[in-house]
C-alpha cells in the first residue's frame, strides 16, 4: 500500500542539519548554498584563500562586498525567500538569528522520514486512548517508510517569530513577541506532496494474537486516523483560542481553513497531522486532552514545567508563526495523510 502526504501549512521535517551564515549567501532575494569545496579549489590557485578562510574561522557572515560573486557562480542550490520582505529582515537580524534549519534531505533530494508520521500517529493515538496503556505496543502493527525522494522546487525560506500571550488582567491577554529578532527556515510549501510504502500486519490483529496479546480490539487504519483527528481536533481548538486571545486574524483564518480541511479528511477517509519543526508542546503531548486543572497539576509536577504553570497563565503560552508576505500567517507543520489500498511502492527504509 502506498500513502500519501499532502503539505498544508509550510512544514520542516529535518535531520538536525543547519546551515550557518558561512554556508550560504542571500542574493537576489534567495538563499544561495555555498559550494564550499568548489571555492576552495579555486581560491587554493591564487592569495586570496587566506582572506576567505579567515571569514570562515570568524564565523560570521561573508563580506557580499568580497565574496558576493560566490553567490552568483558557486551555488550548490538556491532556496528562494517566501518573499522579497524576507530579505531586508534577515539583513537586520543578529547573527544567532541566521541558522537555518534544513528539510531532510541525501544526495537524491529531500524525502519525509517516516518516523515523523509514525511518531505523530502514536500521539494522536494516545490521546485518543488514555486508558489504555498497551497504545505504544499496538503501533507494531502498521509500519511507514520513509518517502521516496523529491524536487526542490517547492522548497522555501520561510520567516518565522515566535508569539507569546502577555497578561493584561484575569483571563485577559495581549500579543507579545519573545523576540525582536525573526529566524528562518527552509519548508516544504503547501501542496508538497510525499509518497512511501504503508504497511499493515495483519497478524497482530488475528483473533487467537489479541487475546494473547489482551487487546480488546483490532487496531485499525481508521481506528488510527480517527484517533489522529481527535487530536487534531484538540489541538486546532486550542490555537482557535490563542489567536483570538492575541487578535491575531491571519492566525485565526488559517486556524478556520485547517478545521475545514479536518472535516473533509474525515469524510474522505484521511487524518490530518502536526508534524516536525515548529509545532511545540501542543503537537507532541497527549496530555492536552485532560481537564484543565488535571492538566496543569500533571504538568506542575516536572521541574522544567513546574514555573511556567506556576504564572497562572494559559500553557504553553507561546507559538512559533510563520510569516507570508511579512504577516504574522498560519502554523508550521500540517500535513494530510492518506493511504492508497493495492498500489506498492518502493522506498528507503521502513520505520
Amino acid at each position: 500500500m502506498k500513502y500519501r502526504v499532502t503539505v498544508l501549512t509550510p512544514t520542516l521535517v529535518g535531520d538536525g542539519g543547519k546551515l550557518s551564515p558561512i554556508d550560504y549567501m542571500v542574493w537576489r532575494d534567495q538563499v544561495n548554498v555555498l559550494d564550499q569545496p568548489r571555492i576552495f579549489k579555486l581560491l587554493s590557485k591564487g592569495p586570496r584563500l587566506d582572506g576567505y578562510l579567515s571569514q570562515l574561522q570568524r564565523a560570521t557572515k561573508l563580506d557580499f562586498a568580497s565574496w558576493g560573486g560566490f553567490a552568483q557562480n558557486y551555488a550548490d542550490r538556491r532556496i528562494p525567500f517566501e518573499d522579497v520582505s524576507c530579505t531586508p529582515q534577515w539583513e537586520r537580524a543578529p547573527l544567532d538569528s541566521l541558522s537555518i534549519p534544513t528539510f531532510a534531505a541525501t544526495a537524491s533530494g529531500p524525502f519525509l522520514p517516516g518516523s515523523a508520521l509514525k511518531g505523530a500517529l502514536r500521539t494522536g493515538f494516545v490521546f485518543a486512548n488514555a486508558a489504555d496503556r498497551s497504545t505504544s505496543e499496538k503501533m507494531r502493527v502498521v509500519s511507514v517508510a520513509d518517502s521516496g525522494h523529491g524536487s526542490r522546487e517547492t522548497f522555501k525560506v520561510y520567516m518565522l517569530r515566535v508569539a507569546k500571550l502577555v497578561a493584561k488582567s484575569p483571563s485577559q491577554y495581549a500579543l507579545g513577541w519573545k523576540s525582536d529578532a525573526p529566524g528562518f527556515a527552509e519548508m516544504a510549501s503547501p501542496g508538497t506532496t510525499f509518497e512511501g510504502t504503508w504497511g499493515e500486519n495483519a497478524f497482530l490483529n488475528g483473533e487467537e494474537v489479541r487475546t494473547t496479546l489482551r487487546w480488546n480490539e483490532p487496531v485499525t487504519r481508521e481506528r488510527l486516523f480517527e484517533s489522529a483527528n481527535l487530536y487534531a481536533e484538540k489541538q486546532l481548538q486550542l490555537h482557535a483560542q490563542y489567536a483570538a486571545w492575541t487578535a491575531l486574524d491571519g492566525l485565526a483564518a488559517a486556524v478556520a481553513e485547517i478545521q475545514k480541511k479536518l472535516a473533509t479528511a474525515r469524510n474522505e477517509g484521511r487524518c490530518l497531522l502536526a508534524i516536525g519543526w515548529g509545532g511545540g508542546f501542543t503537537s507532541k503531548s497527549a496530555a492536552i486532552g485532560l481537564p484543565d486543572e488535571e492538566y496543569r497539576k500533571v504538568l506542575g509536577a516536572f521541574p522544567f514545567y513546574e514555573r511556567a504553570i506556576k504564572t497562572g497563565m494559559p500553557f504553553p503560552k507561546t507559538r512559533r508563526i510563520v510569516f507570508l508576505k511579512n504577516k504574522p500567517a498560519t502554523l508550521p507543520g500540517w500535513v494530510e495523510l492518506g493511504v492508497e489500498l493495492g498500489v506498492e511502492l518502493g522506498v528507503d527504509q521502513a520505520s
